[in-house]
């Protein structure tokens, strides 16, 4: 692919294998190749091979990121941000336009069943439609504050910022963070998992069609070179950031150590609270949809069942509609061998330990090819095993059991997580009582995957977030730019009060 070519469209409406374009840097209008000239495959989870190849990008690189950024920020700042809201109105009206094609190639690159990635494709549509209403939700602020003077205040750009986002969703998660960057003034180096890199060639290829001045929306690929050169460069004065705590933690420390603005969002261990008076059907079918979607391969995702109680009728038919999924068809691929090889790892260790294994997934696939793991479920998991600490990130829930609701929230605040949490009732006092006392940044009854919807923030609590407030919403917005104050006198005043 030459640097004058327009991207083919992708090429596949099934999960039969083709082969795509390799991902090049998009750094001022053009593709180009990273400075080291070094490339890795991009795989094909389902099919276990390559069906690209991405630049591994370095300090050069993001520097003529930066660069290209900065210039483009200079005329793109003192566009009204009406107007600067149309390129996402435009971006909304071409990603429906495009739909298919961008589900397919989140299928492809992540290993999604296409049903979750064009669930994804359209979350991330509808946080475009977020960022073209920002003119209205953002607009300045004027209050009279005494005879004669006024105080009003408006939200600045901050210049050039950038995120990093991670395999499990390559259009929506990037669409958390560059609409209210972007709407906001803001240019935008976008650093995508080099796994999944080509989702965000689409999102580079759009914006331009939506009308997107050059340099304004960048991609630089790579690995860890590319985030350290991202949290050193003296020109990027914010970035955020999804994937694990254990990167989210060392990223925020280095940022903020920089001087830039940090927002990180790590890992979680969501607890789903199960009490004997849950409906026995919605729990089943929302809790196996919680813990089993998107292969597990998400920060919503159910971790640990808190078994309250008698709950055996509620847990034989979480067991029973696991049990039924088809691999392969209800359920994708997870994102590589390590991933696979580290989930059966878990459940071994656990069935040494003393849980037992009630619905196993080890060795169970989809296809010949590919890396597959399928619905597990573990019961009598106990603190001290790995199960119950650590972030598994495939399909596995583990079943803890307890006697109180109140030993259920204890249970569940003593996770250093706090990401998501849900309580499975039909008792309006219970609901009440468990969501005003678990750490959690979101919260769910009777749901499983409390993801809230715009224009409520996406965010956690504790080891879940590092930084202040949600990355989506009008706090994403907040993140993004900075509040000028001013305050005016226009005339002398005639009489005094105690603000004289």
């Amino acid at each position: 692919m030459t640097q004058s070519q327009t991207l083919p469209a992708f090429p596949a409406r099934s999960y039969d294998f083709v082969e795509y374009v390799p991902a090049k840097n998009w750094i001022d209008g053009q593709w180009v190749d990273a400075a080291s000239g070094q490339t890795i495959p991009v795989e094909n989870p389902r099919h276990g091979k390559a069906l690209s190849k991405v630049v591994l990008s370095g300090a050069e690189d993001v520097d003529r990121a930066a660069k290209a950024a900065k210039k483009a920020f200079e005329s793109w700042r003192r566009v009204p941000i009406k107007e600067r809201a149309q390129v996402f109105f435009k971006l909304k009206e071409l990603m429906e336009r495009d739909l298919e094609e961008l589900s397919w190639l989140v299928t492809h690159e992540n290993g999604k069943i296409i049903e979750e990635a064009r669930a994804s494709v359209l979350k991330g549509i509808e946080c475009v439609e977020f960022g073209a209403s920002l003119p209205n939700a953002a607009a300045g602020e004027r209050l009279e504050v005494s005879r004669g003077v006024t105080c009003t205040q408006d939200h600045e750009p901050l210049g050039v910022v950038a995120g990093i986002t991670p395999f499990n969703f390559p259009i929506m998660v990037p669409l958390w963070m560059m609409p209210q960057a972007i709407v906001g003034g803001n240019a935008f180096i976008l650093k995508p998992s080099e796994q999944v890199p080509l989702g965000s060639l689409k999102l580079a290829q759009l914006l331009e069609e939506a009308g997107l001045p050059k340099g304004v929306f960048n991609v630089v690929h790579g690995g860890v070179d590319a985030v350290n050169a991202l949290c050193d460069h003296e020109d990027i004065q914010a970035m955020a950031f999804v994937g694990s705590t254990k990167v989210a933690r060392l990223v925020y420390a280095r940022g903020a150590a920089a001087g830039k603005s940090m927002l990180c969002l790590g890992g979680a261990k969501n607890h789903l609270i199960v009490v004997p008076d849950a409906d026995v059907k919605l729990t089943a079918e929302n809790v196996v949809a919680s813990f089993t979607g998107c292969a597990g391969q998400r920060c919503m995702a159910a971790s640990v069942l808190v078994a309250v109680g008698e709950v055996d009728h509620v847990i034989d038919a979480i067991k029973k509609r696991a049990s039924e999924l088809t691999v392969g068809k209800e359920l994708g691929p997870v994102i590589n061998k390590a991933s696979e090889e580290r989930m059966g790892r878990y459940v071994d260790e656990a069935e040494k330990q003393g849980a037992k294994v009630l619905v196993d997934g080890r060795g169970k696939r989809g296809a010949p090819e590919g890396y597959w793991f399928a619905p597990t479920v573990l019961d009598g998991v106990t603190e001290d095993m790995p199960a119950w600490k650590d972030e598994i990130f495939g399909p596995v829930l583990s079943i803890v059991r307890v006697k109180t609701v109140d030993e259920a929230i204890a249970l569940e605040n003593r996770c250093p997580y706090g990401n998501a949490s849900s309580v499975y009732t039909t008792s309006g006092a219970v609901a009440e009582y468990v969501t005003g006392r678990v750490e959690a940044g979101m919260v769910g009854v009777n749901i499983g995957v409390p993801v809230p919807r715009e224009p409520f923030g996406f965010g956690g609590w504790n080891h879940s977030k590092f930084g202040h407030g949600n990355i989506t919403g009008m706090d994403g917005y907040r993140f993004w730019t900075r509040p000028r104050k001013i305050t005016s006198k226009w005339e002398l005043q005639q009489d005094s009060n105690w603000m004289s």
